[in-house]
């Protein structure tokens, strides 16, 4: 069995210098000695005695990873996609509890986490959201990624910017000469179809864009987790008639789909006769329709990385300069929005 003088032995270092990386105590060891041991630690494949070591330190070295439904959401995975391979680069190890969005999984999740002496959590959801008033968090040090709890402003929170997202994309269209724009939105349940809705009918005002309520629909209905798409219906009914928008921001790439194939059934050309822009960035959806999608993406990578260095920082004892962090999402221009110099209606009014 490998042995920690082993390892001591191949980094060329002592073994307490070894027990130190392993157990995350690294504040007092030079970033190119701790890079050397986990080398070494890798090569002969040492694995520390995680039950000794909670003795001896008090910390297990594992994080917790709690998630709804999470794993089962392709777009949402990105997330957790972020927070391990920011984790490759620290002593932690990752245990991982989906609740699939239900109470009495998720106080048995707390109650694992809490039996496998877990030094931190990671609490995951698959859409923006506000949590609970009565959400039960752990005593543990806790990091929120993509929800936030009202009641508990002392727990560290990520989201994606939403709103920022939707009027990033009304702008894009406007700046392309668009003035005849619909919206297709998110169910209306969600936090994030709220935010980036509001943001699309601020664009249009700040740049005295008409709003034409009937060129607002919804794109999916019922509730979350059970609700149904209608977004073919709509833009079928919005694109049928001469007087139609050019442009349509859809309040997802699924959504944004639905509208690609309501244009090509009424025999319509994207983006010569009506341009589209999504939201996710799904690229299972964005890179395979053609043309590509323009779309806002989620920065669901970055946000797992800056929650891993957040918890990992508390761990040290270092608190975040910022509590609660509003990611940007980045507009991904591809070839479904065109430029036009004056919109059909224009020319009706002309």
């Amino acid at each position: 069995m490998i042995s920690i003088k082993d390892v001591a032995a191949r980094a060329g270092v002592s073994d307490r210098t070894v027990s130190r990386v392993a157990s995350g105590e690294t504040k007092l060891i030079r970033p190119a000695t701790r890079k050397k041991v986990l080398k070494a630690i890798e090569e002969l494949g040492y694995v520390p005695n995680r039950a000794a070591q909670l003795t001896r330190t008090g910390k297990s070295m594992v994080i917790g990873l709690m998630t709804d439904v999470v794993a089962t959401t392709p777009f949402s995975t990105e997330i957790v996609r972020g927070i391990q391979e920011a984790l490759e680069a620290t002593p932690y190890q990752l245990l991982s509890v989906n609740t699939a969005g239900d109470p009495a999984k998720e106080a048995r999740s707390w109650q694992v986490l809490r039996e496998h002496g877990i030094d931190g959590v990671l609490y995951v959801t698959m859409f923006h959201r506000q949590l609970p008033a009565n959400i039960q968090l752990p005593a543990t040090p806790v990091v929120l990624v993509n929800c936030w709890a009202a009641e508990r402003p002392d727990v560290p929170s990520i989201v994606p910017d939403d709103y920022r997202g939707g009027r990033d994309a009304a702008m894009h269209l406007i700046a392309n000469g668009h003035r005849d724009i619909a919206y297709v939105a998110l169910n209306e349940h969600i936090l994030a179809a709220q935010l980036r809705g509001s943001a699309f009918v601020a664009a249009l005002a700040a740049k005295k864009v008409k709003l034409r309520e009937d060129w607002v629909v919804p794109g999916l209905v019922g509730d979350v987790f059970s609700d149904r798409f209608v977004a073919f219906e709509n833009a079928t009914r919005l694109l049928r008639g001469p007087d139609r928008p050019t442009a349509i921001v859809c309040g997802n790439d699924q959504i944004a789909l639905q509208v690609y194939c309501a244009a090509l059934e009424l025999g319509l050309n994207i983006p010569g006769d009506v341009s589209l822009i999504g939201f996710d960035n799904f690229e299972a959806i964005s890179n395979v329709v053609q043309p590509g999608l323009t779309t806002v993406a989620l920065p669901y990578p970055e946000m797992g990385a800056l929650a891993v260095k957040t918890l990992t920082g508390i761990l040290r004892g270092e608190m975040p300069k910022t509590l609660h962090t509003k990611y940007r999402c980045q507009l991904i221009e591809r070839g479904s929005v065109a430029a036009v110099s004056t919109s059909p209606s224009a020319r009706a009014h002309g």
